[in-house]
């Protein structure tokens, strides 16, 4: 017998099993909802248990957990190539060339690349990381000296070292400077001689002997040629691979950093890591690629990405700001949640609500971190608390954290808010848990009437999570501005914390008159 005050499943007449026009409904919608039949429209509630039995049909989407292609869950034992040589003798064209993929940017400028950017490479079944790096300048100052320090740091992490000489050119001073580097560091070294595209070329690469690093080995990386057999010697010089894994999910929860140029997002990643894993500089735009790291918080591992910071439109973006612009978007893509980062000395602005907009619309768990706290004062601290209330209406439940990236205040406060956003990502409502709150609120609050009659909400369920997706079948169009008051009052209820929440509708055709029963 049902106790007084157990929530009762409301006694809504079941929708018709006829035909429904869809609202906000797309193919991924209609794949999760197959799982549906008329029972589930007559019963709703016992068939949707939040047991992981029941809700196993709904879970499966594209934001589910498993192997992602772009982020490197490099296992204990796994070999590291690193790839280095002088600006613009075609490393990232290679590592695209190893990768089988367009991965790293590439432009024919020098100094286009400049973190350590690690990719998950696979050849003849075995497994290793490719870690691409910026050009490397013995005497160079300022910015080009941190690039050449993060290059001498691959070496030193490295299993093998991949040196990439530009064979036209023959071996030059930067060239020799790097070479002495790599015979006192004691790594197994392949000399790969660039850009011989064909055979008549291939005398160009024997004058490469002269740097001491063994014979040459001849190779395209913009053509391809070669590029096999120099794969075959990199596995020779890699310790012992592990086999290619397939089907293995789990691991870290992913987080991408996103925000505007300048805004500290590098700065943020190394002070996660301890380390200076990113580039940091002045200068807007030192970012180029996507740089990810496993990083251990609150007792578990987390993958953090530092991406490019997003300028502007990407049709207004050109070279090497455009194809950084796609790959922060494919991290987006990647990742479970995102923290934005906005810089809170300054006034909003319209790109940061624009990369708050991209956040959301990409369905990921959301933490806002209003960095560079500590330049802020009470006024401009008053101020931005009213920027917030008139700007962020749309995004009122994502987490927000005050912190300081180069002091390190409140940056603790980041994992409560994204455990408590993926969480929510993560969270289901049982139906009849569902249809109770959305009964009492409809009978409140009814939809507005819309050609003098008012629709009516027959039946609602989540049909899918990450983010929540809430179905509701009626008899008529809800207006947007009910929809959002729907949305509203379900994180009222049920929190949803840090998620965008999706809520569509399955509109019931009108039956024709005078048709046949």
């Amino acid at each position: 017998m049902t106790q007084p005050n157990e929530p009762v499943a409301p006694a809504t007449r079941a929708p018709d099993a006829g035909r429904w026009v869809d609202a906000g409904w797309d193919d991924a919608d209609e794949g999760a909802f197959d799982v549906l039949d008329e029972e589930d429209f007559q019963d709703g509630d016992d068939d949707f248990a939040d047991g992981p039995e029941d809700s196993a049909g709904l879970t499966e989407e594209a934001g589910a957990a498993g192997p992602v292609p772009g982020f490197v869950d490099t296992p204990a034992g796994q070999p590291v190539l690193a790839v280095v040589g002088r600006p613009n003798v075609g490393k990232s064209t290679l590592v695209n060339r190893i990768l089988g993929s367009r991965q790293a940017v590439v432009q024919d400028v020098p100094g286009v690349t400049r973190d350590r950017v690690a990719y998950d490479a696979t050849w003849r079944g075995r497994t290793f990381t490719v870690v691409d790096t910026g050009g490397w300048e013995a005497r160079a100052r300022g910015l080009s000296a941190q690039i050449a320090e993060q290059a001498k740091m691959a070496v030193e992490l490295a299993d093998a070292v991949l040196f990439v000489v530009d064979a036209r050119v023959g071996a030059t001073d930067e060239d020799e400077a790097v070479a002495r580097v790599l015979r006192r560091a004691g790594k197994p070294v392949i000399l790969a001689a660039n850009k011989v595209d064909d055979a008549k070329n291939e005398s160009d690469a024997m004058s490469l002997w002269s740097l001491g690093l063994g014979e040459p080995f001849a190779v395209s990386a913009l053509h391809g040629r070669g590029s096999g057999d120099l794969l075959d010697l990199v596995l020779d010089a890699l310790p012992e691979a592990p086999p290619q894994r397939f089907g293995i999910a789990g691991g870290p929860r992913r987080v991408a950093l996103i925000g505007r140029p300048n805004v500290g997002k590098s700065s943020l990643l190394n002070k996660l890591a301890g380390e200076n894993r990113a580039l940091v500089s002045p200068v807007a735009g030192t970012t180029r690629d996507p740089v990810d790291e496993v990083i251990e918080l609150g007792g578990k591992p987390w993958r953090f990405v530092d991406t490019a910071g997003i300028k502007r439109r990407f049709r207004e973006s050109q070279g090497a700001d455009y194809y950084s612009a796609l790959r922060t978007s494919s991290a987006l893509d990647r990742a479970e949640v995102a923290v934005v980062l906005i810089d809170a000395s300054e006034p909003l602005t319209d790109q940061d609500l624009r990369i708050l907009t991209m956040v959301i619309e990409a369905g990921r768990a959301l933490v806002i971190a209003y960095n560079k706290w500590d330049l802020t004062d009470e006024e401009r601290r008053h101020y931005l608390e009213r920027e917030i209330e008139r700007a962020l209406y749309s995004a009122r439940w994502a987490p927000r954290v005050n912190i300081s990236a180069e002091t390190g205040r409140n940056v603790a406060k980041l994992v409560p808010a994204l455990e408590t956003a993926l969480a929510s990502w993560d969270r289901r409502v049982p139906t009849g848990q569902l249809n109770a709150w959305i009964t009492r609120l409809v009978q409140a609050t009814p939809p507005p009437l819309r050609g003098g009659r008012q629709p009516k909400i027959l039946f609602a369920t989540q049909a899918g999570t990450r983010p929540p997706h809430i179905v509701l079948f009626t008899t008529g169009f809800l207006e947007e501005t009910y929809r959002r008051f729907i949305e509203r009052s379900l994180r009222e209820e049920f929190g949803f914390e840090g998620t965008p929440v999706k809520v569509t509708m399955r509109i019931r055709e009108k039956k024709k008159s005078g048709a046949r029963r």
